[in-house]
């Protein structure tokens, strides 16, 4: 008799379930198996008048590891934080730091001016800045009256 396994994705129909079950997986296969990947940075975006600022949590890179471009209306974030070289005989008992390119992209409004985007970054956050195209601003309109 062959036992059932609740966690098989074959017998699993709500999606939440299926990703935990795809998670399980990977949390429990060996690290040496696992191969690399590209990881998505954890994203805030806010809005005021002046235009939006993006805030990407990118932590343990060098600023000159960080790479931003604006490619038609898509911007695009992409580093690679590489894993420290280990001295000879030396054994790994854990390694849960993620290593790799970390990657996100954005599809950016009409309302930005993409030539005007300003990037900095500190204490592992990147903060862009994405100024209002001066013609998508709000104005205030005198009214005249005649009379």
């Amino acid at each position: 008799m062959q036992a059932r396994n609740p966690f098989n994705s074959a017998v699993v129909v709500n999606p939440l379930m299926r990703d935990v079950d795809a998670l399980f997986r990977e949390l429990t296969q060996p690290m040496w198996r696992q191969a690399p990947r590209e990881r998505t940075p954890a994203a805030d975006i806010t809005e005021s008048e002046s235009g939006l600022t993006l805030q990407l949590d990118m932590p343990g890179l060098d600023a000159k590891a960080i790479q931003v471009t604006v490619e038609k209306d898509i911007l695009t974030v992409q580093a690679e934080r590489k894993a420290e070289p280990r001295a000879e005989g030396v054994n790994v008992r854990r390694q849960e730091r993620a290593f790799g390119t970390l990657a996100r992209s954005f599809a950016l409004p009409d309302t930005v001016d993409a030539s005007r985007v300003e990037a900095r970054y500190e204490q592992g956050v990147l903060t862009l800045t994405l100024p209002r195209r001066e013609e998508s601003k709000p104005r205030v309109i005198e009214v005249k009256v005649q009379g």
